[in-house]
């Protein structure tokens, strides 16, 4: 596809290492929610250093967002971000993303693996179709949970966190478990969409086959 370069509109922290940047969107430039583009910063040494970023906005808005997570040890391009001002641009490239929403079920996600189900449940509450579809968002701290209070706001008691390296009242603590997950999962479970890193992806894809879920259920991506 044709490379676009859009001005960064605005740029600011909503948890302590997640941006969220809001930018110009194209003339009839167009995206399924869940998917990603491959995005490089327009500035000199820059212009070609791609990373995968999720489109966070809708279909339908005026603009695009994108919910990052930033590695200040990398030394990389989410450092660089800290750097970038509005007027700033971003260089998009293609987009992709095998994460597309099928039917009703249960998303898992590790950390930024959030990402690609922001805007597909956004998309659903947009359309009043959220039906009773849960969420499993496992990250390290409650100060790592991004959106809480927006994924609270569309799926109420289908939120479901729970914390690795912090032991906090009302949060389950731990790593997801076959025990753990078994509790969320019924025969009418539908499809199970997951997103996080390879580890934690190793594991689930392990849980779910000794749980006998049918492969053709799971739509799953790394980061």
């Amino acid at each position: 596809m044709k490379n676009h370069n859009v001005k960064i509109k605005s740029i600011k922290h909503i948890t302590h290492d997640v941006l969220q940047i809001d930018t110009e969107k194209p003339y009839q430039f167009s995206f399924i929610p869940g998917q990603a583009a491959h995005v490089s910063i327009d500035k000199k040494g820059w212009e070609n250093k791609k990373r995968p970023f999720t489109f966070t906005s809708l279909p339908q808005d005026n603009d695009l967002q994108f919910i990052i997570k930033t590695y200040t040890s990398h030394n990389g391009v989410t450092a660089k971000l800290l750097e970038l001002k509005p007027n700033d641009e971003f260089i998009l490239h293609d987009v992709f993303g095998t994460i597309n929403y099928k039917n009703e079920g249960l998303f898992i996600a590790g950390g930024a693996g959030i990402t690609p189900f922001i805007s597909i449940l956004r998309y659903l509450k947009s359309k009043n179709e959220i039906g009773d579809n849960k969420l499993i968002f496992a990250n390290k701290t409650k100060s790592d949970i991004i959106l809480k209070n927006e994924f609270s706001n569309i799926l109420g008691e289908n939120f479901i966190n729970i914390l690795s390296e912090e032991k906090a009242e009302g949060y389950p603590y731990g790593f997801i478990t076959e025990d753990f997950l078994r509790t969320y999962l019924s025969d009418l479970t539908g499809n199970i969409y997951l997103c996080g890193p390879p580890a934690m992806m190793d594991a689930l894809e392990k849980i779910l086959s000794n749980l006998n879920i049918d492969e053709k259920l799971i739509v799953k991506e790394r980061f």
